[in-house]
């Protein structure tokens, strides 16, 4: 091992000048050598690039995987993966795991029942879903989440290492100058005082022969000085050039992530309606299956004691043309023009007060009986309802049929 005492000596003293010049300007006794306008602004808008690029990329991690305590094996694991330069494996999502849970239940069920077969169609959305999901959070993260994670592991380390090389470079620029500022000094003073044996402890750590006169040592002290001067300024001037071309290449990376921000947004729009159109179906799946069976899962609770929904044992007429339940909009069925059925017609009591919400509906008082029956086309969460001479819809799970 080639271990340099010198080099080692030399780098311990550069480090304590700067410590020593760095400090002396937080406490206000030294000068500090300003930079520019131009690069200062360039400077600020790259920490804001870098801060902002930070929390946007962490927040988007987030949003693909809400849980991260969830997840830490599996980021461990991918982590391991991109070092080892290895493809990552596919990962099952939470909506293709629930779509397997709920066919293996409707298996064991039986899918001839009308919970299996039903579990079938939800558990086969579900795996759907969870399909589209995981496309999203690949695309997502190979055309968003790759830019950004390049841009802070790479570009924005290398101009992390030359701000703090031009940071040191400025601070031998100011101890220089420092330097040869007290040397001036000293120099004036020994002029107008007459010979003194020079304080080489004001301007550096050296030893010297005084071998000659102090005004001549003096003089080659501030020579010395402003050589050393002429180096640092050469030297902060070329790396504060390299850091300006750096910071001004923040510029590019701006179009770069805009491009790639439009390539979320399409992601994004593509994974909700992917989602939107399976869930349409399963909807319309649902509707053809058990429309007439289960008409309203938000209505308020039957009292206890209560038969079972009105709907259940109603003779509902389907539409016409096999149409599912709903087609008629309300807009559309003239209350005053529906006739009862020859058949088909019940007493039913109301089970809550219930306010019309337009003309085309029938007010309910509870405990009172009423006269309904159905239509063809009508919504089945909905029956026409009569009064005495009053007559409008009203809804299903206000009421109690009676036989």
């Amino acid at each position: 091992m080639d271990f340099n005492v010198k080099k080692l000596a030399s780098d311990a003293g550069i480090f304590f000048t700067r410590a020593v010049q760095f400090t002396e300007e937080k406490l206000g006794q030294a000068e500090k050598t300003e930079l520019d306008a131009h690069l200062e602004n360039l400077l600020a808008r790259a920490d804001s690039t870098k801060n902002w690029t930070e929390k946007i990329f962490r927040q988007t991690e987030a949003l693909l995987q809400p849980n991260p305590v969830d997840h830490t094996g599996a980021r461990i694991e991918e982590f391991l993966f991109e070092k080892l330069d290895r493809k990552i494996p596919s990962r099952t999502t939470n909506g293709e795991l629930l779509g397997q849970y709920m066919l293996e239940a409707a298996n064991d069920f039986g899918p001839g029942t009308p919970y299996g077969s039903t579990l079938i169609k939800v558990g086969e959305s579900q795996r759907r879903l969870g399909g589209a999901e995981r496309e999203f959070m690949q695309a997502t993260s190979i055309s968003f989440l790759t830019p950004l994670r390049n841009f802070l592991e790479g570009d924005w380390r290398t101009i992390s290492k030359e701000r703090r090389v031009l940071q040191n470079r400025r601070l031998d620029l100011d101890a220089c100058k420092a330097r040869l500022k007290k040397a001036k000094a000293a120099e004036a003073k020994v002029a107008c005082e007459g010979e003194a044996m020079p304080d080489f402890q004001e301007t550096r750590p050296r030893n010297y022969v005084l071998s000659a006169s102090a005004s001549a040592l003096w003089s080659e002290e501030v020579d010395k000085a402003e050589h050393e001067l002429r180096v640092a300024q050469t030297e902060f001037d070329r790396q504060a050039e390299v850091t300006r071309l750096l910071l001004e290449g923040i510029s590019s990376t701006h179009v770069h992530h805009l491009r790639c921000l439009h390539e979320f947004v399409e992601a994004q729009a593509t994974y909700y309606a992917q989602c939107q159109q399976y869930m349409q179906d399963l909807q319309k799946q649902l509707g053809s299956a058990n429309g007439e069976v289960f008409p309203n899962a938000n209505a308020p609770p039957a009292p206890a004691g209560a038969s079972p929904s009105a709907a259940a044992t109603l003779p509902l007429t389907p539409a016409p043309g096999g149409a599912s339940a709903g087609a008629m909009q309300a807009d559309s069925l003239k209350i005053e023009e529906v006739q009862p059925p020859a058949t088909g017609t019940r007493k039913a009591k109301v089970l809550y007060d219930y306010d019309a919400a337009d003309t085309s509906e029938l007010s309910l008082l509870a405990d009172e009986l009423i006269t309904v029956y159905t239509v063809p086309g009508m919504d089945p969460d909905w029956l026409i309802g009569e009064r005495g001479n009053q007559k409008g819809k009203v809804p299903v799970t206000y009421l109690e049929l009676l036989s």
